[in-house]
């Protein structure tokens, strides 16, 4: 799906398009410091495998773009060591 068909994605005339997998972000964040500590650098092809891998192996939290998150549903430890795994899988 390209960004431009993200941005018309609507149910009527509500928007839909910004509900977004919160762990997204967070692997995001977390993940250069991961790879860093690791010594590795990956190539392009390698970080989006990585990544894939790691969002495939933590639950889903889709919210709303104003949504207030009490409480995460992954603990940063669970994302740091989905990373790890990751990066040895890759």
């Amino acid at each position: 799906m390209t960004l431009g068909e993200k941005q018309q994605l609507y149910v009527g005339k509500t928007p839909v398009h910004q509900i977004r997998n919160r762990n997204e972000e967070r692997v995001f964040q977390v993940m250069p410091a991961v790879l860093q500590a690791l010594d590795y650098e990956p190539d392009s092809l390698d970080v989006q495998a990585i990544y894939a891998l790691v969002l495939n192996k933590l639950p889903l939290h889709y919210v709303q773009e104003t949504a207030i998150v009490r409480k995460e549903s992954v603990d940063e430890q669970t994302i740091q060591m989905a990373i790890r795994e990751g990066a040895e899988q890759v």
